[in-house]
């Protein structure tokens, strides 16, 4: 078993952190999700009946991860909201977007950006599709879904990144025609 773990973190590691980070849009807490992921890979590995590729396997792992991290952040929200006195403070949100993003060109960040506005489902789709390459095929058994859903979701993602880049467009009053989302 040492001998396939290896193996996998050696030949899916990268492309593993880089889906949650794009998820979650944190290094740290992407860098937890990864041991989570690998956790649940050496507890179920045995189970595993190759009926899909290891990578899809593994990203259908790390996507129930992340949803699992999701759901447990809005618990925590909601805790806290339930608790926040909204008379006495202000809310302002001034986090910074990653280091990463902001030694890329204005484009990409703009559709790192604008991944917020997607659903869990139509960014995973979007992740899978364009950051890691996967074909139609392959995110519908990454994500344990019909090729049909898969394109649908795809066509619902980039009409919704559209829509969040011509409005961040609009409000920066720069023009992104040069983006190729359409």
């Amino acid at each position: 078993m040492e001998d396939t773990f290896q193996r996998i973190y050696e030949k899916y590691h990268h492309e593993l952190f880089q889906f949650l980070f794009y998820m979650v849009k944190n290094r740290e807490q992407a860098e937890d999700l990864v041991q989570e992921v690998y956790i649940r890979v050496l507890k179920a590995y045995d189970k595993f009946e190759g009926r899909s590729s290891e990578k899809t396997w593994l990203f259908s792992i790390a996507r129930h991860v992340a949803i699992d991290w999701f759901r447990k952040q809005k618990t925590i929200r909601m805790r806290i909201l339930e608790k926040f006195d909204w008379d006495k403070h202000e809310i302002k949100d001034d986090q910074a977007l990653p280091d990463e993003i902001s030694l890329q060109n204005e484009q990409v960040q703009w559709m790192y950006r604008s991944l917020d506005a997607c659903s869990v489902d139509q960014r995973s789709v979007l992740i899978l599709r364009f950051l890691q390459e996967l074909s139609i095929t392959e995110t519908a058994e990454a994500l344990g879904w019909t090729t049909s859903k898969v394109k649908t979701t795809q066509h619902r993602a980039i009409k919704q990144l559209k829509k969040q880049m011509d409005s961040i467009s609009e409000r920066e009053g720069i023009s992104i025609e040069k983006t190729g989302v359409e």
